[in-house]
């Protein structure tokens, strides 16, 4: 029988439920994503660093394990709450279960809590952190939970040195710097004729350069995008150069700091596989993959430098930038969509257009 545990939230409200996946105590932040599949995706995001994931849709872990669709080889998560989890998974693919799968990765999992009415303190109240714990609250120093801050994020999760991948006659050359990258922006870069050369964070201009790149792609990751002040300023010397950029998530984020622009903290954030962008150029709206917590200020992007790109139809956020001094343009969302909806798998042949242009120049 599992034990007993809890969730505190720095409001002070309490909910009880029971453990599954690594016995422990964890402090986080606590967000929900909405997604009804692509569980394995979201666990194995390290954008989720620092953060408690809810799970919105009831039950989690019917597909069961399959190390083929992780985005990265460890899990993201701090720690992971669901309604339900599936102790008998069904699919050919599988190769194990959820909870064996946190427990060998250490991994504090919390099930039979009421993840919806959890959802909608988040929703109306903001993020916030919480702390899971098998002991049960009396006296619960809040003042713990309210000063947890998730440092040293994009460092944590960055791979260190360089690594090269190629498949078949590869075409173009890709710098991908890597911020906590989702690897199906590599599969999808490789599946378009690409050699890519995957860069730690804090990796130079130079660096880059040494490959002669076509193209240098800004992968997601987690955090305040305006902390990675080094970043920043090593992304102003790469616009320099005059290679084509294609930004993805923190990455687009990154990238419109570097040209001055503002990144602002949403009140829940975008955390799912149902978030509807509308293209600003062709009127066309589309259904995207997310997971962010913060947003370019769309009144802060100088016209004369970049143009918006998209706009997220719930909240008018901005989902794109396109530059008009440098061959560069960044999403919000997350074109390579797994898991997630294929609709905006285009982006990848823009990226691609731009590379051959700059080839033939």
């Amino acid at each position: 029988m599992a034990d007993t545990a809890y969730l505190i939230l720095e409001n002070g409200m309490v909910f009880k439920g029971k453990s599954f996946g690594a016995q422990g105590e964890i402090i986080g932040e606590a967000v929900f994503t909405t997604g009804m599949t692509g569980y394995l995706e979201t666990l194995t995001d390290q954008s989720y660093f620092g953060q408690i994931v809810l799970q919105t849709f009831p039950l989690i872990g019917n597909y069961g394990i399959i190390p083929e669709d992780f985005e990265s080889s460890s899990i993201g998560a701090s720690a992971y709450i669901v309604k339900n989890w599936c102790q008998a998974p069904s699919n050919f693919r599988s190769e194990g279960d959820l909870d064996t799968f946190l427990k060998e990765r250490n991994i504090v999992g919390l099930y039979g809590v009421d993840t919806r009415a959890i959802t909608k303190i988040i929703r109306e109240s903001g993020v916030m952190n919480a702390k899971i714990t098998n002991i049960e609250p009396a006296d619960t120093d809040l003042a713990e939970i309210k000063n947890y801050k998730i440092k040293d994020a994009v460092a944590s999760v960055s791979s260190k040195g360089v690594t090269h991948h190629k498949t078949g006659n590869a075409k173009y050359k890709v710098a991908l710097m890597d911020f906590g990258m989702k690897e199906n922006i590599k599969r999808e870069l490789l599946a378009h004729g690409c050699e890519v050369t995957v860069f730690s964070h804090d990796s130079k201009v130079l660096d880059l350069l040494s490959i002669n790149p076509d193209g240098i792609m800004l992968s997601n990751g987690p955090g305040d995008p305006v902390v990675n002040t080094d970043i920043i300023e090593n992304l102003k010397e790469i616009m320099a150069t005059g290679v084509p950029m294609f930004g993805i998530c923190l990455g687009h984020q990154l990238l419109a700091l570097a040209n001055g622009f503002e990144t602002d903290k949403l009140k829940y954030g975008h955390r799912g596989a149902n978030q509807p962008v509308k293209d600003l150029q062709s009127g066309k709206v589309y259904v995207t993959s997310q997971n962010h917590g913060y947003a370019v200020k769309s009144e802060s992007i100088d016209k004369d430098i970049a143009q918006e790109l998209f706009v997220n139809v719930n909240d008018r956020t901005c989902e794109g930038i396109l530059y008009k001094k440098i061959p560069a343009f960044s999403v919000q969302f997350h074109p390579e969509a797994s898991g997630g909806p294929l609709d905006t798998a285009f982006l990848f042949d823009r990226f691609i257009n731009s590379m051959e242009t700059y080839k033939n120049a």
